[in-house]
C-alpha cells in the first residue's frame, strides 16, 4: 500500500513540476478585481500559471523576475499603468512582455504605451478569447518561449542559486540542509505569499508522508538563525503559516 501511495506521489509531484516548468507566469495589475478574476480563470483554464495585484504598488513588492508576462491596467488608483511600466522597463530593467487593458483607447494613449515598451494594446470592454489569443501570440514570438524559472534569485542582500542548490547573503554561502533550501526557495519564489505548513511540508518534504507539522516550525527556527538579519523576514501569520516578506 505504501510502495503504490509513494509512487502515485511520485507521479503527482513529477505533474506539477512539469506544469511549473512549461507554463508562462502572468501577473495581472487591475484595481478591479473582478476583471481580474475574470481573467485569472480563464488564462489559468488554458494552462497559465496566473498571480493577482490590485494596485502598482502591490505589484512592485513582488519577485517581479519569476513572471514571463505583465497585463497592466492604465487608469488604477494611485501610481498608473504607464508609471508601473516605466518602473519595470527603465529602472528595474526588465524584458518581460506587457500587454495594457484600458478602457482609453485614442491615438496618443497608444502611442504613450508603445512608447513604454508594450507589447500589445487592449481596450476594454475585450473579449477574453481575444485577449487569450494575444497572449499566446505574444509567448510564440521569439525568445519568449523559455519559460522556466530564473536560475539566480536576488532579493535584498540575499541570492538564492536554484540550479547549484546554494544560497548567498551578501555574498557569503550559507550551508542549507536540502529541505532548508527548498523552504527558501518556496519563499523567495513567491514572496509575501502566507504557506500552511501542510503547504511547506509537501514542497519541501515532497514524497515523505510520515513527516509532522511540528517538524516546519523546527526548521523555520534554524532558518531564522542561518539567515542572520534576514531571519526576521519570515514571518509567522498566527493560524495560518509562514511568509517571507520584506517590506
Amino acid at each position: 500500500m505504501n510502495i503504490c501511495l509513494n509512487m502515485f506521489n511520485d507521479e503527482l509531484n513529477n505533474l506539477i513540476n512539469m506544469k511549473n516548468t512549461l507554463h508562462p507566469f502572468v501577473l495581472i495589475v487591475d484595481d478591479e478585481e473582478d476583471i481580474c478574476e475574470i481573467i485569472k480563470f480563464n488564462l489559468e483554464s488554458e494552462g497559465f500559471k496566473v498571480d493577482t495585484a490590485y494596485s502598482a504598488e502591490e505589484a512592485l513588492r513582488k519577485q517581479l523576475t519569476k513572471y514571463h508576462l505583465f497585463i497592466f491596467d492604465i487608469m488604477m488608483k494611485g501610481m498608473s499603468g504607464y508609471r508601473l511600466a516605466d518602473e519595470v522597463r527603465n529602472k528595474k530593467k526588465l524584458k518581460t512582455p506587457v500587454v495594457f487593458l484600458t478602457a482609453k483607447n485614442t491615438e496618443n494613449d497608444k502611442l504613450t504605451g508603445f512608447s513604454l515598451g508594450a507589447d500589445d494594446y487592449i481596450t476594454k470592454p475585450f473579449s477574453v478569447r481575444e485577449l487569450i489569443a494575444r497572449v499566446k501570440a505574444i509567448m510564440r514570438r521569439p525568445g519568449h518561449q523559455d519559460t522556466e524559472e530564473p536560475v539566480r534569485l536576488k532579493i535584498a542582500g540575499l541570492e538564492l542559486d536554484q540550479e547549484k542548490k546554494r544560497l548567498f547573503i551578501e555574498g557569503d554561502k550559507i550551508d542549507l540542509t536540502p529541505h532548508e533550501f527548498y523552504i527558501m526557495m518556496l519563499f523567495l519564489n513567491h514572496t509575501g505569499k502566507v504557506f500552511t505548513r501542510e503547504e511547506i511540508l509537501n514542497y519541501a518534504w515532497k514524497d515523505n508522508i510520515n513527516v509532522l507539522d511540528r517538524t516546519v516550525d523546527v526548521h523555520i527556527t534554524r532558518l531564522r538563525k542561518k539567515l542572520r538579519n534576514y531571519g526576521k523576514y519570515i514571518i509567522s501569520r498566527s493560524g495560518h503559516g509562514y511568509c517571507f516578506e520584506i517590506e
